[in-house]
């Protein structure tokens, strides 16, 4: 995936410590912030660790490319299993 097409994703500093890493990823609908002209974005993801802020999660994008992004919780929703 070309840089300019991938996710923007937090910073450590951003998310912090400590992390907990699931063993079953969670389905998710995740905003993820791409840079301009793409802007935001509303994706399917899977969940793959946490902090108490922050969210990773693995995601697929329009156009079928996988990628990996931190991002604030309050931009993931849980999905039904």
């Amino acid at each position: 995936m070309p840089l300019r097409d991938g996710a923007n994703s937090l910073p450590l500093a951003a998310y912090g410590q400590p992390t907990t890493r699931l063993d079953t990823p969670i389905p998710v609908r995740v905003w993820v912030p791409r840079d301009r002209p793409h802007g935001w974005k509303q994706l399917n993801g899977l969940t793959t660790a946490y902090t108490a802020v922050a969210v990773a999660v693995d995601y697929v994008d329009e156009h079928g490319r996988t990628g990996h992004v931190w991002v604030w919780a309050g931009a993931v929703t849980r999905l039904a299993s």
